[in-house]
């Protein structure tokens, strides 16, 4: 028995390299998922010009027409209110009406962020959505948020993102009770200030998996699933992690140009190198879940090359099929009954 198809609706637009990555992206995940059927949003002429001459699989996409574009200069306001008929609002329009069970953009992130709450409305129990992805760690990877969407927290909507980063570590990676932590400058208890001492306290009562302190040199170790801060914080320490690889990156290099014989260990040492690329390939972590919404909406890196923007579908797939907006829902209804 065949299993039912999965939706999945594309902001065809966005992106800094254009819609011919996003036709790629769409053909890689179509070629190996069977039970996938995609919706390119976006203007019908630019999609099929870059379809071309290579047919996606037929009867497993359907463009969708939209007439406007939501650009990386659109503030948020101008694309809520002016850009309606938007690639971007189209797309999360088809989570809000059920025709797709999750939007993948890889436009403007506060935009996004607007029109996806205006749209969907956040969740029952939620205050605010945050901005959850996984970076990769010693055991495969690490749940983070917020990374951004939220720039002051209290110590309510930390243990809110704690509970949502939880559920989605569950759902997508299938991980029991995942072991939460907060972020902190030391992992003792008179550490920090008073927002993350009082979402400690908070956790600390709660059903969560909640491991305590993290510090930021833990993030990357097999010690904890889910790492949870405030929007400031988390986006400082992603754009520095992401600034630190880049230069480990760069030394190799230089360190294997030196010489002859660095050149010669550097063939010998290729096969490794390799590996160790690909095992921290931002590429393969690429796609956040604006956690919170009454709906699965995945933001992709404005910069996402086809490899990169197809990982952000696949994520949208695992959400959307898991229903996290449901069971995140759930569970904090349950907490509140609880308390």
């Amino acid at each position: 028995m065949q299993s039912p198809l999965t939706t999945v609706a594309i902001d065809a637009m966005s992106g800094d390299r254009g819609t011919a990555v996003i036709v790629d992206a769409v053909r890689r995940v179509l070629e190996r998922r069977d039970n996938v059927h995609l919706l390119l949003v976006g203007d019908a002429d630019t999609i099929m010009k870059h379809i071309g001459s290579k047919p996606l699989p037929e009867g497993r996409y359907t463009i969708v027409e939209a007439d406007q574009v939501v650009t990386m200069e659109d503030t948020a306001a101008v694309a809520l209110r002016n850009k309606k008929t938007s690639s971007m609002r189209i797309a999360i329009n088809m989570v809000k009406e059920g025709r797709a069970s999750a939007a993948v953009s890889a436009g403007n992130t506060g935009a996004l962020m607007a029109i996806s709450r205006f749209v969907l409305k956040t969740a029952p129990g939620i205050d605010r959505p945050a901005i959850c992805t996984t970076i990769p760690a010693i055991d495969g990877h690490t749940h983070m948020l917020d990374l951004g969407a939220n720039i002051d927290c209290s110590a309510e909507h930390l243990y809110q993102f704690a509970c949502m980063g939880s559920i989605l570590a569950e759902a997508v990676d299938g991980v029991k009770a995942p072991r939460v932590g907060l972020l902190n400058i030391g992992s003792e208890e008179i550490k920090g200030n008073e927002q993350v001492k009082d979402a400690a306290q908070l956790l600390g009562h709660s059903e969560l998996n909640y491991i305590g302190f993290v510090e930021g040199n833990e993030i990357y170790t097999d010690k904890v699933d889910v790492v949870v801060c405030d929007g400031f914080v988390g986006n400082i320490s992603l754009k520095t992690s992401e600034g630190v690889a880049r230069m480990v990156s760069h030394y190799l290099k230089e360190e294997f140009k030196r010489n002859p014989l660095n050149k010669l260990i550097g063939l010998f040492a290729l096969p490794i190198l390799k590996a160790f690329r690909n095992r921290i390939d931002p590429r393969r972590y690429n796609g956040a879940s604006l956690l919170g919404l009454q709906g699965v909406v995945i933001k992709s890196h404005g910069s996402a090359d086809a490899l990169a923007f197809a990982n952000a579908i696949e994520i949208g797939l695992l959400a959307g099929d898991s229903d996290v907006p449901t069971m995140i829902a759930s569970q904090l209804s349950t907490a509140e009954t609880a308390a």
